[in-house]
C-alpha cells in the first residue's frame, strides 16, 4: 500500500497474525478485513464457499506474507532504493477492476523496479483469469 486512500493496516498486523496462527479461521478474518481491507460481512460469506478449507489450510503462513510486505504495507510511497539492485526483466500485472489502492500499488512497483513493464488487464480485479493474464505473458515472454 503506497498511499493512504484506504484504512492504514496495523502496524502489529506481523504480531497480531502470529498470534492467531492456532486459529486459522480468525486468522484468516484478520487479515482479509485488516490487511486486505474486505468488509467483515464478505469474509462470513467466504466461509460458505470451497475455497475457505484451502485458506484455512495455508493460513499458517499469513504471518510471513505480512513479514514479507514489511514497511511497504503502511501507506508510505516506496523507496526506489529498495528496487534499485534488480536486474532481471520483470513484469507487474494488476487488474483494471481492483481496488484504487491495489491499482497505485502495482504501479508504484513498476514505477520502482529498472525497466520494469507495466500492464493492467481491463475487466479484472486481482484474481485475474488465467485466460486474460494468458496473452500478455505470452506477450512479455516473447510468444
Amino acid at each position: 500500500m503506497v498511499d493512504d486512500s484506504r484504512k492504514a493496516i496495523p502496524r502489529s498486523w506481523v504480531a497480531d497474525l502470529e498470534a492467531l496462527s492456532d486459529r486459522p479461521g480468525e486468522a484468516i478474518r484478520y487479515f482479509m478485513t485488516k490487511g486486505i481491507g474486505l468488509p467483515g460481512f464478505v469474509v462470513t460469506l467466504m466461509k460458505l464457499m470451497p475455497a475457505w478449507k484451502g485458506l484455512k489450510a495455508v493460513a499458517h503462513t499469513l504471518p510471513y506474507d505480512a513479514a514479507v510486505v514489511g514497511e511497504n504495507a503502511f501507506g508510505k510511497p516506496l523507496d526506489a532504493a529498495q528496487w534499485a539492485g534488480v536486474e532481471v526483466p520483470v513484469l507487474v500485472v494488476g487488474g483494471g477492476k481492483s481496488p484504487g489502492w491495489m491499482r497505485a500499488s502495482v504501479k508504484a512497483v513498476a514505477e520502482a523496479v529498472p525497466g520494469a513493464v507495466h500492464r493492467e488487464i481491463p475487466g479484472q480485479n486481482h484474481m485475474i483469469k488465467a485466460s486474460a493474464i494468458g496473452p500478455v505473458l505470452t506477450e512479455f515472454f516473447g510468444g
